[in-house]
């Protein structure tokens, strides 16, 4: 049985999203703020964190940002913040994905599940790949999930890694946005891109030697994106 840990200063919005929860069998534990929230998810044995940005005192990004340093599980941002620019900086923290305020409980449940289904198959398929996926510089050490380019270790969050590992392994093949998530996240995008465009950015970052000018991930305008080999 999956656990999970809600992170909700709004009591009634933490009551539902644990209510709908432990009908789908989940078990679950709420934290009203952020130390709070860092404290049990330390302590616990979670499987999945659904993090509210708005917290008082220690905001949501700032407790992504202190949960990435120690856990390696989904954290879905919940955020009633309709810019791009703060999704952007949740997901530079380290967060998986979000869902925005209102949101149906029922895709609150979906987007649980993909999360946690998708991390255990990268695990698991971790477990299965042996030895190393080299390309130019870059070396995927798929048993522990490590990436060096140019021999110097490049940390990868999960999505990052996921995502990498996908197109490194569908070589030259394109990818829209919608496919990707669908491919990376288990479900189908609900028309919203930020999230891949965020982590193909991020990606770039930690491996392109000119993120600008990319050598390997690249942009197949009007199409997609794919990893040049």
């Amino acid at each position: 049985m999956s656990r999970i840990l809600i992170i909700e200063d709004d009591n009634a919005i933490a009551m539902i999203e644990r209510d709908y929860l432990e009908i789908d069998q989940f078990t679950v534990e709420i934290a009203p703020d952020g130390l709070s929230g860092i404290e049990k998810a330390l302590q616990g044995n979670f499987d999945l964190i659904l993090l509210d940005l708005m917290l008082p005192g220690m905001d949501g990004f700032s407790v992504c940002r202190e949960l990435r340093k120690h856990l390696d599980i989904p954290i879905l941002m919940i955020t009633a913040l309709q810019e791009d620019i703060d999704k952007i900086r949740g997901l530079g923290m380290g967060a998986d994905d979000y869902i925005e305020k209102p949101f149906s409980p029922s895709v609150l449940v979906a987007r649980v599940k993909s999360n946690i289904a998708q991390y255990q198959r990268l695990k698991k398929n971790g477990k299965e790949m042996s030895g190393e996926i080299n390309i130019g510089p870059i070396c995927i050490h798929t048993k522990s999930h490590r990436v060096y380019v140019a021999g110097q270790e490049r940390e990868l969050k999960n999505k990052e890694y996921e995502l990498l590992l996908f197109l490194v392994t569908n070589a030259d093949i394109v990818f829209n946005r919608e496919t990707l998530y669908e491919r990376i996240w288990g479900l189908e995008a609900m028309g919203d891109n930020t999230t891949v465009t965020v982590h193909i950015n991020r990606l770039r970052e930690k491996i392109e030697e000119d993120p600008t000018n990319p050598r390997y991930i690249q942009t197949v305008w009007g199409v997609g994106y794919r990893f040049k080999a």
